[in-house]
């Protein structure tokens, strides 16, 4: 017998039984349970239990957000690109996954959250990005397996992105080019990894109008840190919280290679530069232990080495999680 033809028997008044069906549930009160369940009891096989089940499991209040920060790749780690090999069984139950969650979202997601430890492939990407037209926020710290093709393709089907967290990545210029010219939106960013003078600059030529920004947790060099207050004239918080911020300088204009100094304080250039944005997150304690370990870590957060959720904080409240 299937769960459709599933019903529950109570009694009445006179005594007389009467049977009340799954299908007669009101449909308000099931997009309520719902709503308790993860993504992995949502796509467990609800939806086939009667129409009007599959009606609420396909609710559009279910899917404003798909979180899969709970699930993560079985991998290792290899010495050349990408750096690691995923499972194929890894592969298969996140795919299996997305198909399912995408078809009873139908189309409504606005935000994808993954797990750091999430690693997608193009395909993957490519199958997200057809179903998920209204995204406005991608939270991906993971690109390993994402080649520049496949990002750059997903990116201009996302007319309505609005916020990106991801990794830093070596040559910013294509993927900034492309939420430019595609991305009307787009205001908020978070780059979970260093953050050099070229990047910096990146975001000043392709992402002007750029108004929140976090770098937390990661090395930032001052002078891509003044490119950044002085290039963006429409950034409203920036959060440099926890950084290991380098001061590069070349000794009596000798063609040398710069001398590296850790910062310990802000000087006046760079308070100056930050006076005139509402928010100016910073974090330079050495009694603070989030400031301790990326020192540590040589601002490379090894997030798998800390509390389960830890990498999903953000002082910008926007961008947490």
């Amino acid at each position: 017998m299937s769960l459709v033809d599933f019903c529950e028997t109570g009694e009445m008044e006179d005594g007389q039984s009467v049977v009340r069906k799954w299908e007669d549930m009101d449909i308000d009160i099931l997009v309520k349970i719902f709503q308790s369940f993860d993504i992995f009891e949502l796509t467990s096989g609800i939806a086939h239990v009667c129409r009007v089940w599959r009606m609420a499991a396909c609710d559009p209040f279910l899917w404003k957000t798909l979180d899969l920060t709970k699930l993560e790749s079985h991998f290792i780690k290899i010495p050349l690109e990408p750096y690691v090999y995923v499972s194929d069984q890894s592969d298969k139950s996140l795919t299996r996954l997305l198909k399912i969650s995408l078809n009873l979202s139908q189309g409504n997601i606005r935000s994808l959250i993954f797990h750091f430890n999430l690693y997608l492939n193009d395909d993957q990407l490519t199958y997200i990005a057809e179903r998920c037209p209204r995204l406005r926020r991608l939270v991906l710290p993971a690109w390993n397996r994402i080649k520049k093709s496949g990002i750059c393709k997903a990116i201009r089907m996302w007319k309505d992105l609005e916020s990106l967290t991801m990794p830093s990545i070596e040559n910013p210029p294509y993927l900034m080019e492309e939420i430019s010219k595609n991305c009307n939106n787009f205001r908020e960013l978070k780059i979970m990894g260093p953050c050099h003078v070229f990047f910096a600059n990146t975001l000043v030529a392709f992402l002007p109008r750029l108004k929140i920004l976090s770098l937390r947790c990661s090395v930032l060099l001052k002078e891509a840190l003044l490119s950044i207050l002085e290039g963006l004239k429409h950034l409203e918080v920036l959060n440099i919280s926890h950084c290991l911020l380098i001061d590069s300088q070349r000794m009596n204009s000798q063609p040398l290679p710069p001398m590296k100094r850790v910062m310990k304080e802000l000087d006046e250039s760079i308070l100056k530069a930050a006076s005139r944005l509402r928010e100016f997150l910073t974090c330079m304690n050495d009694s603070c232990i989030m400031c301790e370990r990326t020192i540590n870590d040589e601002g490379l957060m090894r997030w798998y080495k800390y509390e389960e959720g830890l990498w999903k904080t953000d002082e910008a409240t926007s961008l947490a999680l």
